[in-house]
């Protein structure tokens, strides 16, 4: 018996053997119309595998391209699109470059270090005041995410004193928002029974 273990290694297994067969034949059509017309009548049978994709942009374009593919790339037909070749299949993505910025404090991220030097340069002082407390706040609420065991307000004041350069400091006496209690009390609320009405 002629079993599919036996055969050739499908190129998209999701289109299946048969439309693999209809893509081979195609390329054995001599005459470059006929064999257009052809590639359009596989075309129409592999959009109807996939019908919920049809509102997807470029779907008929990837199917096409598809097709390119399933040929070995020796499909010659007057195709709507420009068919990929298999060079451009093969070659390999450019490098994406990545930035070697030095963080102090990972769990804060780069961004609390660009609003820190922000806030250095601030010049209106009451409002410099307000956007001091809401940069420690976002630094607590940044370490509690990253260990809620040793978030306390004096370790944010003086990382922030560290990170600014000794130039931001809180005044004495602040206090910053306590997610911890917010988060249990969240929690409580999500996780208590619901009341049974229906005992009296």
């Amino acid at each position: 018996m002629d079993y599919n273990s036996n055969r050739k290694d499908l190129v998209l297994p999701e289109y299946g053997r048969h439309i693999q067969k209809m893509v081979e034949h195609a390329v054995s059509i001599e005459d470059q119309e006929e064999r257009t017309r052809c590639a359009k009548t596989i075309i129409g049978i592999m959009g109807n595998m996939f019908p919920h994709l049809r509102d997807v942009n470029d779907f008929k374009h990837k199917l096409w391209d598809h097709l390119a593919i399933m040929s070995d790339f020796k499909m010659n037909i007057d195709a709507p699109y420009e068919l990929p070749e298999i060079e451009t299949l093969n070659a390999r993505p450019e490098k994406v470059p990545y930035k070697n910025t030095k963080i102090s404090f990972k769990h804060y991220g780069e961004l609390v270090e660009q609003m820190i030097a922000k806030a250095i340069v601030h010049e209106n002082e009451e409002e410099k005041k307000h956007l001091i407390l809401l940069i420690a706040g976002h630094m607590k609420k940044s370490l509690f995410q990253w260990n809620k065991d040793s978030v306390t307000d004096e370790k944010i004041f003086n990382d922030l004193v560290r990170l600014s350069g000794g130039k931001l400091s809180v005044e004495p006496g602040s206090k910053l928002p306590e997610f911890k209690e917010a988060v249990q009390n969240r929690n409580r609320k999500k996780r208590s029974p619901k009341r049974n009405n229906d005992k009296k």
